[in-house]
């Protein structure tokens, strides 16, 4: 008896460390390649769990920043069993996405953005499908006045709905990220659906607050575990509440597509929804044609998302900054106070106020938003700066390693508006300033997002200045941002006082 239970326990171990063997040796035969081949280097790397207990989930860009210091602008790192290319600093990043925009141009779908959007739309989709929807909506934004006038006008009108609201709380401490959220969702709403939204209306309040939350659990470590070890996806909350919200955001659109489905006029486009389904009448009955319900509801979502969470973040992160450089904040002030006056600021005033115009772009540098760049993939096999990449290798432009580059500006981890300011105080364009991205890939809605960042910011300190709650220190308004798949500030309150 015990010899047959000896000899099973020697089986058992035996099997075992032929087990870790054969995986061992399939993961380094995945792995490797001829040797003269030079691919680009990197931490040596764990049996399936690759770099992992070195990397950090909750800032996995900060992670690569520190590796990049040691392996260089270009180097691989391996996510479990995935091995990923990333790309650091400015020069290496602008020479893929801008120079080598076929070769860099894929998008990395991971499991999580399939189980999002199943490869439609724009945002996490490649291919014939991509390029249809991207020019589609593309001219149809312009054609709605996208970054023109007619937008002006929707911004404009949305400012005043929103003045309103922080009037409304009487100078007291309040959370400003709400009202910002739903005044800039109000933005891309009337150019999806041709209409705005009452901020009480629940359905409205309902659907940003999922937009919110579906962005944020995005980020979560859990769910880039996932990302990581698909089949962990059955046993993580965050992934299973994440697709609940995408479910019924998916619901709520499909409501507010067939509402405007009933009353549309083919000679009257009330916005890119109607455009959509107007072209979709026009393609009835050709074949392969990308015109169908699950490009347009994926497509409303990704502008809606996108349009959202990050101007929206943006301009959250701003009037932090704002409250917490009062010296900064007054300059800002007396700009406006001496180019606009009391009239309402517009577009056209940018280029006379280089100071505003400079601090919102350190705004968007210092905030940082999306420092992982959403996520590309090799379309092809490519050789850069003397390395090899295959084809559909998973790469990283880091953004955060652009925006912070070190090469680039004087003080690259300080709120400083000097950045984009010349001697003589005016501004000035820095190659290195990436916010939107570059390439292929670029953020579709750059021109809204710009025009929306400028006249909120401007109109709200014409009218507004915000300082810390009543005995809170400047110093002490944190500055960390709060965990997601984009960064937006940790939960505070400010106090937004009448100018005037």
């Amino acid at each position: 008896m015990f010899f047959q239970e000896g000899f099973l326990h020697v089986s058992c171990v035996t099997l075992l460390l032929a087990a870790v063997i054969v995986i061992s040796v399939l993961y380094i035969f995945m792995v490797s390649t001829p040797e003269s081949v030079k691919t680009p280097p990197g931490p040596p790397a764990l049996p399936l769990l690759g770099n992992l207990l070195s990397l950090d989930l909750k800032r996995l860009d900060l992670s690569l920043v520190e590796l990049s210091k040691i392996y260089g602008s270009v180097f691989t790192v391996h996510l479990g069993p995935m091995r990923v290319v990333v790309l650091a600093g400015y020069k290496t990043v602008k020479e893929a996405l801008v120079d080598y925009p076929e070769e860099f141009g894929s998008r990395l779908i991971t499991p999580i953005f399939h189980d999002i959007s199943q490869g439609h739309g724009i945002l996490f989709a490649n291919g014939d499908s991509w390029k249809e929807m991207r020019r589609f909506a593309l001219s149809n934004l312009r054609d709605f006045g996208m970054g023109r006038k007619g937008s002006e006008e929707k911004i404009i009108e949305e400012i005043q709905y929103l003045t309103e609201v922080f009037e409304a709380h009487g100078g007291k401490p309040f959370d400003t990220k709400e009202p910002v959220i739903c005044a800039v969702s109000n933005v891309i709403s009337s150019i999806m659906y041709g209409n705005r939204f009452d901020y009480g209306d629940p359905v409205f309040r309902a659907m940003v607050n999922r937009f919110n939350h579906i962005v944020k659990l995005s980020g979560f470590p859990a769910v880039q575990l996932y990302n990581i070890f698909p089949s962990l996806g059955r046993f993580l909350k965050a992934r299973k509440n994440l697709l609940k919200s995408v479910g019924e955001n998916i619901a709520s659109i499909k409501r507010l597509v067939g509402q405007l489905q009933q009353t549309l006029q083919e000679h009257d486009k009330r916005g890119l929804v109607d455009a959509f389904l107007i072209k979709q009448q026009e393609v009835s009955g050709q074949k392969d044609s990308h015109f169908y319900e699950d490009n347009l509801i994926s497509t409303v979502s990704s502008l809606f998302a996108a349009g959202t969470d990050t101007t929206g973040a943006t301009l959250h992160w701003g009037l932090l900054l704002m409250a917490k450089y009062p010296h900064i904040q007054k300059k800002v002030q007396e700009e406006i106070e001496k180019v606009v006056g009391t009239k309402q600021p517009r577009a056209e005033h940018r280029r006379s106020m280089p100071y505003t115009d400079a601090v919102i772009h350190e705004i968007q540098r210092l905030a940082n938003i999306i420092p992982l760049n959403l996520p590309h993939m090799t379309a092809a096999d490519v050789h850069f700066q003397g390395y090899f990449i295959k084809k559909g290798t998973p790469v990283f432009p880091l953004l955060t390693s652009v925006l912070q580059d070190e090469t680039q500006w004087e003080t690259p981890h300080q709120f400083n508006p000097a950045h984009f300011l010349d001697p003589e105080g005016q501004f000035v364009k820095k190659d290195a300033f990436m916010a939107f991205s570059a390439g292929h890939r670029a953020c579709l809605g750059e021109s809204l997002a710009r025009m929306e960042l400028f006249l909120f910011f401007t109109s709200l300190l014409q009218k507004f200045t915000f300082s810390p709650p009543p005995g809170v220190q400047e110093s002490e308004l944190d500055l960390t941002p709060a965990v997601g798949f984009t960064l937006s500030p940790q939960p505070h309150q400010l106090c937004a006082l009448r100018q005037g």
